[in-house]
């Protein structure tokens, strides 16, 4: 039995230990994400907290030693509307006539426990689950916290009490999890940019904007020149597109009705402007600027651009949601027949930056295609094509890939790349998409064969997908220890006192020449306090110079990562970090 089965019905076990609990509490809806469950409820006059988890904990554990069973039932909608007003199930009466305006004439319930109706715990639901509550070990979940959600994710609905948990199929397993939230939170990125000055949040210029700090813009610099030393040698061109536009541009491309509410709104003097919140219609304008034949296809553009979204105050945190991103966003427009090539030169890109960033032992891709009772845009032999060049190239290049047809977009099929960082949290980070909506909606096209216009098919895609967000999940991953190439300050010189500053200051130059980041400890501390202040700042090379050093024109290195201790020449050393530095290793 699979563990989402489980997880699923342990968030109907929780639905039945808060009905016993607080019998007034309305319930909403209680999926499994994950590594977890919730459950939403309404609790009316009653009040739910933290420390109220314990006793439910408790309750739900009492309810799986009693080997309840789980039966399914399905009724017609208006006998299903009776009962449930029976119970005064407002949340669920909504949700069943959701379901009879899909044409779903039967509303499934299931209960717990082998007795009339009335005594029993029932809850709406179609999703399978364990026969018997013996099937899941109570000590292998555990209640975690609780938030808040609005009902249906709408503002102008009631807010409900979201209670979080977290579920596996042994105790082990769990024990480890937790281990690892511990882990996460020692990585914490809110906790490090203040320490190592990453960037400034300032309330003059708006919370939610960050101020790049030297030490960040070091970091980000690296990232992006990486990423287009990737690329350069596969044709692409770079672009630059304002950070404004008229709103007719994202009329056209459909962004300003489907984003609208997300959209900063400028006046003009003559106009109505909007600060783009994404570079796909700019970069339209640019190809349709040209006259290209299909010997010109695929075109190729990138541009690290910042694009501008007014994110809701409380989806706001650290690197994970702000108001201002900047997206690696690469846009290559080319013909059906070439995508499966594309996916693959783009593919082979993702897998070098992600193993270059320690990342690839582990991670698994999601071809998101169509639901088949859904209705797309462009017919569907133009979708089958895109649909099988994705399949096909995962196939081809054997992609440890999963189909999931519920996450195409709207108007495109996708290939999402998932990664684990060090302690096994796993991320979306590049994403590949196949888009025929955008070259309609600005009626873009190329000369063909026979000398007619033909539409070309744009593939969006992200290798880093945010460098804001993909920096959050490298300072987690390597656990604020950044490799050499990344690292804002690479090495310090520790001089034991004064006496050997001129040395100091000749070993720092030494390294400036080769455009290593360095810097030199000339306060009058003592030494090991020097040290211990330069491991704080996780600075990769700690190198105490003193007579000795002086003497024999070399350095005593202490590496922080790996904590080993040597003496060597200098322009020994300098050559190895000159080398590591080049070949960005880990």
């Amino acid at each position: 039995m699979n563990i989402e089965t489980k997880r699923h019905s342990l968030a109907h076990i929780m639905a039945q230990a808060v009905k016993e609990m607080y019998p007034n509490a309305k319930m909403a809806i209680g999926p499994d994400i994950d590594n977890w469950f919730y459950y939403d409820f309404d609790f009316w006059n009653d009040e739910f907290k933290e420390e109220n988890l314990k006793d439910l904990e408790k309750k739900m554990k009492k309810i799986i030693s009693q080997n309840q069973k789980f039966e399914q039932y399905d009724f017609p909608y208006d006998e299903a509307v009776k009962f449930l007003k029976e119970k005064w199930e407002d949340y669920k009466i909504e949700m069943a006539t959701e379901l009879k305006n899909k044409w779903i004439e039967n509303i499934s319930f299931y209960k717990n426990i082998m007795q009339n109706w009335n005594e029993s715990f029932v809850d709406m639901c179609s999703w399978p689950h364990v026969d018997n509550t013996n099937k899941i070990d109570a000590n292998a979940f555990t209640l975690d916290k609780i938030a808040w959600a609005y009902w249906k994710w709408d503002s102008n609905n009631k807010m409900l009490t979201r209670i979080y948990a977290f579920a596996f199929d042994t105790k082990e397993e769990l024990d480890n999890h937790i281990k690892m939230i511990e882990e996460a939170k020692r990585r914490d990125h809110r906790v490090i940019w203040e320490k190592l000055k990453l960037f400034t949040i300032s309330k003059l210029v708006w919370a939610w904007l960050p101020l790049i700090q030297p030490n960040w813009m070091i970091i980000r610099k690296e990232v992006e020149d990486y990423l287009w030393d990737l690329h350069k040698g596969k044709w692409y061109s770079r672009v630059w597109t304002p950070h404004l536009a008229k709103e007719d541009l994202y009329k056209t491309s459909g962004h300003a009705e489907k984003f609208g509410d997300e959209i900063f709104k400028v006046q003009g003097l003559d106009d109505n402007f909007f600060l783009k919140p994404m570079n796909c219609p700019h970069h339209m304008q640019i190809f349709a600027d040209n006259f290209f034949s299909y010997r010109d296809m695929p075109i190729r553009y990138f541009e690290p651009a910042t694009v501008y979204r007014d994110e809701k105050t409380g989806q706001l945190s650290g690197l994970t949601r702000v108001r201002s991103i900047t997206q690696d966003d690469w846009h290559l427009f080319c013909r059906v027949n070439q995508i499966s090539d594309e996916v693959w030169v783009i593919v082979s890109i993702i897998k070098e930056f992600y193993w270059t960033m320690g990342m690839l032992d582990w991670y698994w891709v999601r071809l998101s295609i169509r639901w088949p009772e859904w209705k797309y845009l462009w017919g569907d032999d133009v979708w089958k094509k895109a649909e099988w060049a994705l399949r096909s190239a995962a196939e081809k290049y054997e992609l440890p890939y999963k189909v999931w047809i519920w996450e195409a977009a709207f108007y495109w099929p996708k290939l999402d790349f998932m990664f684990k960082d060090a302690i096994g949290r796993e991320w979306q980070l590049a994403t590949i998409q196949c888009d025929f909506n955008l070259p309609e909606r600005f009626d873009l096209s190329y000369i063909n064969e026979q000398n007619e216009k033909e539409r070309p098919v744009v593939i969006h895609r992200a290798i880093s997908w945010s460098l804001e967000r993909f920096m959050w999940v490298m300072i987690e991953h390597f656990a604020w220890v950044f490799p050499l190439w990344l690292a804002p300050k690479q090495v310090i010189i520790v001089p034991v006192s004064d006496k050997f500053d001129s040395y100091a200051k000749k070993v720092e130059d030494s390294f400036k020449s080769e455009w290593v980041r360095v810097s030199t400890d000339y306060s009058s501390d003592w030494l090991n306090k020097k040290v211990r202040n330069a491991e704080k700042m996780h600075i990769n090379y700690i190198l105490v110079v003193w007579e000795q050093e002086e003497a024999n024109n070399t350095v005593s290195i202490r590496n922080y990562k790996t904590k080993e201790q040597k003496v060597t020449s200098l322009n020994d050393f300098i050559k190895e970090v000159v080398s590591e530095i080049n070949e960005r290793k880990l």
